[in-house]
This record gives C-alpha cells, structure tokens and sequence, in this order.
C-alpha cells in the first residue's frame, strides 16, 4: 500500500493499512495512524502527528513551516486527530513558539480544496472549511462551525460552535456560537437555525437561542446587560452558556 516512488524518511512512523501515493513525501518525526490514507504528490513535513482513518488528498501541504517571519526553525509541531477529510492543495501549517508551539485540528472535520489553517490554530470537531476557506494565525474554531468559500478570519479571532459564516466574509472580531455571519459589510444575520437543526437540536432549545440572540444583538444592551439577563436564561436553557462565555472571554470585541 505504499507506493515504490513515495520518498519516506526513515524516523517517520507509519500504522497499520496506511496507504501512500506515488510522488508522496513524507519527512522526519511524522506520525500517521492506522488506515490512513494519503494521496499522491502530498508534503508532510515534521514534527507532525496524524491520528487514524484520515483521507489526505493530492497536492495537500501538512505540517510544514509556519509563515511567520518570525519563525527561526524551531521544532513545532502540527497534531491532527482522526477523520478528517483533507482535498486538494489544502495547507495546514505547524506552530510558532510565541503561539505555543502547536498547531491542533480535532475529528471529523472536512477541508475543501485550498483550504488554509494557519500557525498556532486551535480547531475543534466536525469542522466544515469550504474551498479557500483561510484561517489566520492563532484563530480558535469551536465544534461543528463552517466557514464558506474565500471567507478569511483575522489571527487570535474565535469563531464559536455551531456558527456559520458566509462566502467572501472576513472576520476580525469573535463570532459568537450558533450565530450566522455575513459580508461583505460585515455582520450578524440571524441564528444558524437550519444548522442546528441538522444537529438535533429541538425546537424549543431553538426558541430559547433565539430568544438569547435578540437580548445580544437586538435590544442595544452592553455585553455586562447581555450576559446579566443570558444567565436567568441557563437553568432552563443551558445551551445558553457557550455564548456567556464567549462574551465573557472576548479581547476583541463580538462581531455585530
């Protein structure tokens, strides 16, 4: 299963049933679990661990440098879980020590062709990029999110669980969970229903984020009146806590 015109470096350790592609290079301190399977004239540089029953299709760039003028060749690292779907020409870059060293995607997540992860990037589970999707350095995407076509998210912004931003939008600001985002005036447009529904979400969980979404985004509050009026709500709605998190923990402001 591993192609004879696949270059290998002798450190790299691979798992059971992993198949390789021909013109496939895959360098020193590279990890790759079982069944994973890795198409032709793919990069995979190291320090880089890549967990079981990946897909990684041809042309894709895994691991490799970070682009940080700053970077000096320090031993980073890129960790990648199990599940993931990586298309054509995708980028996912390793770490920087002023970030942590540590690039990590979670499961399950599927990046669609010219995809970008930057350096230092914290992504979750069941994560949707769409083509030429791009994350900035140190961004943070939570659980099941999707970022559309040629949407960018600006470095150490988070874009929260179960959100969805359009095609062609660019965020500089924290997008709050389960909130849709829109360009190319930059903004909220309404609660990522259909989504959540999709999730198993019921409909009176719906009601009540929709409800929490008005008291944000609706009623001309300040964060601290927001997040006072979301707390009577997380007895009844406990779903309601991500987003009093997320305003509590925000540096950069929510975008509205």
């Amino acid at each position: 299963m591993i192609d004879e015109r696949a270059m290998i470096h002798p450190s790299a350790k691979l798992g059971k049933d992993v198949s390789v592609g021909p013109g496939t290079v895959i360098g020193a301190d590279v990890e790759i679990g079982d069944n994973t399977w890795i198409g032709p004239h793919v990069v995979i540089e190291g320090p880089t661990t890549i967990g079981k029953n990946n897909k990684i299709f041809q042309f894709a760039s895994v691991g490799d440098a970070p682009q940080d003028i700053t970077y000096k060749g320090e031993p980073t690292r890129l960790e990648i879980g199990d599940d993931n779907i990586i298309r054509e020409y995708c980028m996912i870059n390793r770490g920087t020590v002023k970030g942590g060293g540590v690039t990590r995607v979670g499961n399950g997540n599927f990046f669609m062709a010219y995809s970008h992860v930057g350096h230092d990037c914290m992504v979750g589970n069941q994560i949707i990029m769409v083509n030429y999707a791009a994350l900035s350095g140190h961004v943070t995407i939570d659980d099941y999110a999707i970022i559309g076509p040629y949407a960018a998210v600006h470095q150490f912004c988070l874009v929260g669980a179960y959100a969805f931003v359009a095609k062609a939008t660019y965020i500089t600001k924290d997008v709050l969970p389960y909130v849709m985002i829109a360009g190319p005036e930059t903004g909220v447009c309404g609660l990522n229903t259909v989504g959540l529904r999709r999730r198993g979400f019921s409909s009176t969980t719906i009601d009540s984020l929709r409800r929490a979404y008005k008291i944000i985004f609706r009623k001309s509050l300040t964060v601290q009146q927001a997040v006072a009026q979301l707390e009577l709500m997380q007895t009844d709605c406990p779903e309601v806590v991500p987003m009093i998190d997320a305003l509590n923990q925000s540096t950069r402001g929510i975008v509205r």
